[in-house]
């Protein structure tokens, strides 16, 4: 980044997502940086993804390119370039829906663990924070910092497991404080 700011832009109004009952919801106000920001785009319902959880606070959605089926993207809400751009007051919050993800990830994939990480400038592929919630299993191939990115196969198959992972979310007692 320049070193100087670059004034949010509250996008047009977003339109109500449908539930899965097919009621209107409605979504919070997305604020962007810019129409140039990927994430941004997708917190707006603007380019498509397959969702895992969102709220006021950070949209959580699967990576198009995984490492393994179920790494998933948690973003804020706002537009925050990176981890530095949260404010104190969001950085909890932010990473209680972290957490929280990771364990549904887990869960939902039968994982036996996860890696879980962002990268902040260097290696940032969008400009906007996004922490990597990674199923991992012993052996599973990856080794240091050069992994394989892989596609999946169809539509279908990303679908089938953002609603297992959804459903972990649902299925958790614990709701979020703020």
């Amino acid at each position: 980044m320049s070193g100087r700011a670059r004034p949010l832009v509250r996008l047009s109004p977003v339109p109500a997502a449908r539930s899965q009952g097919g009621a209107a919801e409605r979504r919070p106000p997305v604020f962007t940086a810019g129409m140039d920001c990927t994430f941004c785009l997708i917190v707006a319902d603007r380019l498509p993804s397959h969702r895992v959880h969102e709220d006021a606070v950070a949209v959580a959605f699967l990576d198009r390119r995984p490492l393994f089926p179920g790494h998933v993207l948690v973003v804020p809400r706002r537009h925050a370039g990176t981890l530095t751009d949260l404010t104190p007051e969001e950085t909890g919050p932010f990473f209680r829906r972290v957490r929280r993800i990771t364990g549904a990830v887990e869960r939902g994939t039968g994982a036996a663990g996860s890696f879980v990480a962002a990268n902040n400038r260097v290696s940032q592929s969008v400009p906007h924070l996004h922490v990597h919630v990674v199923p991992r299993h012993p052996k599973d191939g990856l080794r240091g910092f050069f992994w394989p990115r892989g596609r999946y196969p169809d539509e279908e198959e990303p679908a089938r497991i953002a609603a297992r992972l959804r459903a972990e979310l649902e299925a958790e007692a614990e709701p979020e404080p703020d």
